[in-house]
């Protein structure tokens, strides 16, 4: 490539009209490398905290199946990944130095030769969105744990699933996989994350409550140790340890492992044990059953069971009925779409379990709703139904 003399720099200047007094002294001479050629360099374009992920030496993944649309994740974070085209085009130039680098001084009038190695017309622009974890409950639940003595465990032919198999299949980061294998209450035995099955959480979980019963223990503090050593016979202790874990806030008081049962979660359990074998159930009938199935000493509420059960008032008698939130959609329009085929018309109380995990960072409910949904008024009540028609 020929090498421009300052003569020639100054010459282009005239001919632009520019006025070399109001520019920096120092001019950089671009030409393209023999091996300059777009499509082969990415350009990412990133927000200030992951910057300095990559700047600290942390690594950036980006996760997805064939399938699957990519997201780039974080330690502790993931984001959408989209293709911005822009009208201008990109140029990688090596050593390129910004104005504030060049110097400012009139006698250092050098010419900088600069090869631009390569250039797009694109860039990865990435926009924070919410982990796709439904996958990770759905890859658990396809063999359940029933416990040490099942034989179907023995013979099942799914696979199980390490910390390491979940982080290459879900995505998400692994701070978010973490935390929602607690949410999920899973467990890992023999190295593999497992989700109980509900019939055999349901025989732990009677089994504590029975023991506690039977001690006449508070439900505020029930000895881990004593657990262990009563219950140890009929079930593998770190069972025993796992469902105080789900069911109770741990905490040490004077040297001793105790647990607070939550009384709201084990009170939800109860009532989808009675819910899952009914198709609808007879609401006054529903109320009285559940106070009397729970461990004497909690009360029974039906804002317990929000994003679980839906109560049906428009029916005669009242009925409720088993509707679980992560059974339904994961994508926006579709969880709409499943909600609106179930109840044409939604109260913004009814609805809002079922969609409030769908909410983006700083994004409202209310918001959720405008934009998927349709407001009215019935008998001095706000509704809401379908922006589109449901088949």
């Amino acid at each position: 490539a020929a090498v421009r003399s300052r003569a020639e720099v100054d010459a282009t200047l005239q001919t632009a009209k520019l006025n070399p007094a109001e520019l920096l002294p120092a001019v950089q001479c671009l030409s393209f490398s023999p091996r300059a050629g777009g499509g082969e360099c990415c350009l990412l374009q990133l927000e200030p905290g992951l910057c300095a992920e990559l700047e600290a030496g942390r690594s950036l993944i980006i996760r997805g199946e064939k399938d699957e649309h990519a997201v780039l994740c974080s330690k502790d974070k993931t984001y959408d990944m989209k293709i911005a085209d822009t009208s201008n085009m990109l140029l990688f130039v090596p050593g390129c130095k910004t104005p504030e680098e060049l110097n400012a001084d009139p006698a250092s009038c050098n010419i900088i030769h600069s090869q631009i190695a390569g250039f797009s017309k694109n860039y990865w622009e990435l926009r924070r969105c919410r982990p796709k974890l439904k996958k990770l409950r759905k890859l658990l639940m396809e063999d359940p744990y029933e416990g040490p003595d099942s034989q179907k465990d023995q013979t099942s032919t799914f696979s199980k699933y390490t910390t390491e198999d979940l982080l290459n299949l879900i995505q998400a980061s692994e701070e978010e996989i973490l935390h929602h294998l607690q949410v999920i209450d899973a467990c890992q035995i023999e190295g593999y994350w497992r989700i109980l099955h509900f019939d055999y959480e349901m025989k732990l979980l009677n089994h504590v409550t029975q023991l506690i019963d039977s001690e006449s223990w508070p439900l505020s503090k029930v000895p881990l140790g004593v657990c262990l050593e009563e219950l140890g016979s009929l079930e593998p202790r770190e069972m025993i340890e796992h469902i105080l874990l789900s069911y109770g806030r741990k905490y040490v008081d004077d040297g001793e492992v105790f647990f607070e049962m939550r009384e709201d979660k084990i009170c939800r359990a109860i009532a989808q044990m009675l819910l899952q074998n009914a198709v609808k159930f007879n609401l006054a009938e529903f109320e009285e059953v559940w106070q009397q199935s729970v461990p004497e000493g909690m009360t029974t509420r039906l804002d317990q069971l929000q994003g679980l059960a839906l109560v049906d008032k428009s029916s005669r008698p009242e009925t409720i009925f088993l509707l679980k939130v992560e059974d339904l959609p994961e994508d926006n329009q579709e969880r709409f779409n499943s909600l609106f085929g179930i109840r044409q018309k939604w109260t913004e109380v009814d609805i809002t379990p079922y969609i409030q995990d769908l909410c983006a960072e700083k994004q409202t409910v209310g918001a959720l709703l405008t934009k998927y949904a349709r407001s009215s008024t019935l008998n001095g009540i706000k509704v809401y139904n379908s922006r589109r028609p449901i088949s």
